[in-house]
């Protein structure tokens, strides 16, 4: 089988397209869950510790010297990347809990046995008539 043929049966399956689907959808979700958290979310927060952009805060090790950046430590933007993970994890959490509440229920509804074939109510009907 050529390498090519084999690709194209791969991407092709269900499996990947799904996949590709749930990437996409995954990172358009993740841009609205730090648009939450930057736009609406955190200038509260920043405000009651101060009314300061809570992305500012940082903590400088070395300040500035000629051409030289100050080095800092920026926990504020590293708390609203904590914050957006959370979030995210926490849709994920619900959105398979959802699924795997959907599953259990289809799995324990009964399942009614199948109508027996002709032959075998054929069969029955001879059985009994035998017993009687």
């Amino acid at each position: 089988m050529s390498f090519l043929k084999e690709f194209k049966e791969f991407a092709v399956r269900g499996n990947v397209i799904d996949m590709a689907v749930g990437v996409i959808i995954g990172g358009a979700f993740g841009k609205i869950v730090s648009s939450f958290v930057n736009d609406v979310l955190m200038p509260p927060l920043g405000m009651l510790l101060g009314g300061t952009d809570f992305g500012r805060f940082s903590l400088t090790l070395k300040e500035a010297v000629g051409e030289t950046p100050a080095v800092t430590l920026k926990y504020g933007s590293f708390v609203q990347t904590v914050v957006d993970f959370v979030i995210i994890a926490f849709a994920i959490f619900l959105f398979i809990k959802g699924i795997n509440s959907l599953k259990r229920k289809h799995e324990a509804a009964p399942v009614a046995p199948p109508e027996p074939s002709n032959g075998e109510k054929l069969l029955a009907e001879i059985r009994d008539l035998l017993k009687k």
